[in-house]
C-alpha cells in the first residue's frame, strides 16, 4: 500500500506492527475503557485496529484528498468506535469500527469536496460515493441487453437504484463533474486575461439609483416635518411618542401623563394621523408613492 510521504509511511509501518487482539484480549480491554475509563486499556485497543482504519483510508485517495489527512480521520472515527463501543451487545470491535470509521472518513471528503454543501443526508452521502460504479453498472447491462440510454434515461435508473430524487442525481452529477476554481483566476492565459470575478454582475444599488433614493428620502422627510409643525403642540407630543421614539409608548402611559383617558389619546392620534396626511396630500400627490 503506497502512502503519501514518510509521515505516512512511518505510520503505516508502525501500525502493521501492532498486536493482534485476540477476541477474549479485546473484551477485557473494552471492559477496562468502559467501565473504569482505563486510558491505557484505550490506547491499547485503538493501536491495535490503527491498520484497519489505515486500509480504509486508502481506499479514499480517488477522491483527491491528502492521504494523511484521510488517516487522521479514520482514526477520529475510530476513536468515536472505542468510546460507544459497548462490549455486551456480543459484537467484535473490529466490526462496529468500520461503520464509524468510514463516517468519519465520508463527512469529511464530502465537506472538503466543494465549498459548495453537497449533501448531508445517508441517501445523498450513498449518491455521492456509488454514483459512478452504478453509473458504469447499469450502462453495462443496458450494453449487454442491446440498449442505448440517453442522460436522462440514465439519471433516471440511477436514481431509482440508489433511492434518491432525481433532481438529487442531476445536482450530484454537476457537483462530481469538477473541482471548485479560483474567481481570481484568469478566463484566458496569460498575464492580460480578465478574472472569472470581472465577469460577475454587481448586485448592489448604481450611482444613479442612490442619488434618486437620497433625494426622495430627503424630499419625504422635508414633507413631514412640515405635516409635523401643523399640529398643535400635544398632537405633535402624541405622534412623536407614538410613532417616532424606537420603543412607542402605550396609549395607556400618555394618558397618565396627561391626564386623559385611553380612548382619548387614541382619538386625538387618529385625529393627527388626519391632519398629516391632508399636509403631505397637499404639498404633493408624489407621497402616494411613500405611503403606499
Amino acid at each position: 500500500m503506497a502512502l503519501d510521504g514518510h509521515a505516512d509511511q512511518a505510520l503505516s509501518r508502525r501500525a502493521m506492527k501492532a498486536e493482534l487482539l485476540d477476541a477474549e484480549t479485546e473484551l477485557a480491554l473494552a471492559y477496562a475503557w468502559r467501565d473504569r475509563r482505563d486510558e491505557a486499556a484505550l490506547h491499547r485497543l485503538v493501536t491495535a485496529y490503527m491498520r484497519l482504519a489505515i486500509a480504509m483510508a486508502a481506499k479514499f485517495r480517488r477522491y483527491g484528498a491528502p492521504m494523511n489527512d484521510l488517516i487522521q480521520e479514520a482514526g477520529l472515527g475510530l476513536m468515536k468506535a472505542a468510546d460507544k463501543f459497548d462490549p455486551d451487545r456480543g459484537v467484535r470491535f473490529s466490526t462496529y469500527a468500520v461503520w464509524w470509521i468510514k463516517a468519519s472518513i465520508q463527512d469529511y471528503v464530502m465537506r472538503n469536496w466543494s465549498m459548495v454543501r453537497t449533501g448531508s443526508t445517508s441517501s445523498q452521502k450513498a449518491l455521492f460515493f456509488n454514483m459512478r460504479r452504478v453509473q458504469a453498472r447499469l450502462e453495462r447491462e443496458a450494453m449487454a441487453q442491446g440498449q442505448t440510454l440517453d442522460a436522462h434515461q440514465l439519471r433516471e435508473r440511477i436514481a431509482q437504484e440508489v433511492g434518491v430524487p432525481l433532481q438529487d442525481v442531476e445536482m450530484m452529477e454537476g457537483r462530481l463533474a469538477g473541482s471548485d476554481f479560483s474567481l481570481d483566476a484568469t478566463q484566458a492565459a496569460g498575464e492580460e486575461g480578465r478574472a472569472w470575478i470581472d465577469a460577475l454582475e454587481d448586485e448592489s444599488m448604481q450611482a444613479a439609483d442612490r442619488v434618486e433614493t437620497s433625494h426622495d428620502a430627503r424630499r419625504l422627510r422635508d414633507w413631514l416635518v412640515a405635516a409635523l409643525q401643523g399640529l398643535t403642540p400635544r398632537e405633535r407630543f402624541i405622534v412623536t411618542e407614538r410613532k417616532l421614539r424606537e420603543v412607542p409608548r402605550t396609549l395607556e402611559s400618555l394618558g397618565e401623563e396627561l391626564g386623559l383617558s385611553k380612548e382619548r389619546v387614541r382619538q386625538i392620534e387618529a385625529a393627527a394621523f388626519a391632519k398629516m396626511r391632508k399636509s403631505l396630500e397637499a404639498q404633493s400627490r408624489e407621497v402616494q408613492h411613500f405611503l403606499a
